[in-house]
């Protein structure tokens, strides 16, 4: 029998006689460590709880689990992105006729979301795990669409970079008869990569929002904005890097655009979040991190808009723009499993929302605290 608050209520219970005959006295159990009546030792001391305790579950471990997410995924984003803004900076480019932006996109396309699949799998430890995730469609996880998407995109932009390559041989590739059926595929293949680029550079960020991670959670209405503002600015600068300026017209115009829309999506999402979850974008690591990726970024855009059409000032801004890109994915994911190591980043915003919510008079719900 447990002893509770109840307890209390009981009336006193009179002192068991002792037996007859001697026998050997009984210990109490206060006398050995039992007294709250469990029959058991105690296996841990009493625990004095501090204000801090308030926000930690038990054993002082945090609330929420960080992911198992390493170095390799933010290549996976960052790559991800340089090739989807490739994909769709090659359409333009094979619509305003311009062979050498188009190739050379087409094949940063096609290398970039090569590497990136491979730093997806190192990530996930074994290749088949990457041949199981395709083995079904979940429409509504954003990791088992991705993968499709990462799938279709590699597999068309793979025909595209066949095709330029042969045609930088001079068609001395030993194609045979595919070379009729990879020129037929190429526009119906060019359609569909510029379909799946949009999707490939905004699903990673609607896969980190999906995540109970504090920071993540908190921008998931934004993450999505900032990470295809990012793949923008980072494929025009791999085209200022890699193309002449005098083909770099819609080059320039994408990463102009990305420039403005990572700086506004940025400070919006920030905007956005409770301090405790906009802190880790702003300080430690993480907080350099993206620091440096804006002023990047900034810089990246002043010399495209100025130097844009100097050979060397367009190659240094394209470098600055493609590391401004690698420094946010880098930034944003370091962020979330910072966020993470504090509870207060997990209660007290859901507090704050809490009482914004009874404030404004709905209470029927008062149990959703989500943003």
């Amino acid at each position: 029998m447990s002893i509770t608050d109840f307890d209390a209520d009981r009336p006193p219970q009179p002192p068991r006689r002792r037996r007859r005959g001697g026998g050997r006295r009984r210990r109490s159990l206060n006398e050995v460590g039992m007294g709250d009546g469990s029959r058991e030792g105690a296996v841990v001391e009493d625990v004095e709880f501090t204000r801090s305790d308030e926000f930690d579950s038990y054993y002082g471990r945090p609330v929420v689990k960080a992911p198992p997410w390493k170095g390799p995924i933010a290549i996976y984003l960052f790559l991800g992105g340089v090739a989807a803004g490739s994909g769709m900076l090659a359409f333009g480019a094979q619509c305003t006729d311009r062979p050498v932006l188009r190739r050379n996109a087409r094949l940063t396309a096609l290398g970039t979301v090569g590497l990136g699949t491979l730093a997806l799998i190192e990530d996930l430890g074994r290749p088949e795990r990457f041949l199981n995730m395709m083995r079904t469609v979940k429409v509504t996880s954003p990791m088992s669409l991705g993968t499709w998407i990462v799938g279709g995109f590699a597999s068309f932009s793979g025909v595209l970079g066949a095709l330029e390559v042969d045609r930088m041989t001079g068609q001395r590739l030993p194609l045979g008869v595919l070379r009729p059926l990879l020129g037929a595929a190429e526009v119906p293949a060019a359609l569909a990569q510029v379909a799946l680029a949009p999707v490939l550079a905004s699903y990673t960020g609607a896969l980190l929002g999906n995540s109970v991670v504090p920071t993540w959670e908190a921008g998931r209405g934004h993450l999505s904005y900032l990470f295809v503002s990012s793949a923008s600015l980072a494929a025009g600068g791999a085209a200022m890097v890699t193309s002449p300026v005098a083909e770099t017209g819609p080059a320039r115009l994408l990463a102009t655009a990305g420039v403005v829309g990572d700086v506004v999506s940025m400070n919006r999402m920030k905007e956005s979040m409770h301090p405790l979850e906009a802190e880790p974008l702003e300080t430690g690591r993480p907080g350099t991190m993206l620091k440096w990726a804006e002023r990047l970024a900034i810089a990246g855009g002043i010399g495209t808009v100025l130097g844009g059409r100097n050979r060397w000032i367009a190659a240094a801004s394209g470098a600055a723009l493609l590391t401004s890109s690698a420094l946010t994915r880098f930034g944003v994911l370091h962020a979330g499993l910072e966020s993470v190591k504090d509870p207060r980043r997990v209660i007290e915003p859901q507090k704050a929302r809490l009482a914004a919510r009874r404030a404004s008079g709905i209470t029927d719900d008062s149990i959703s605290t989500s943003g």
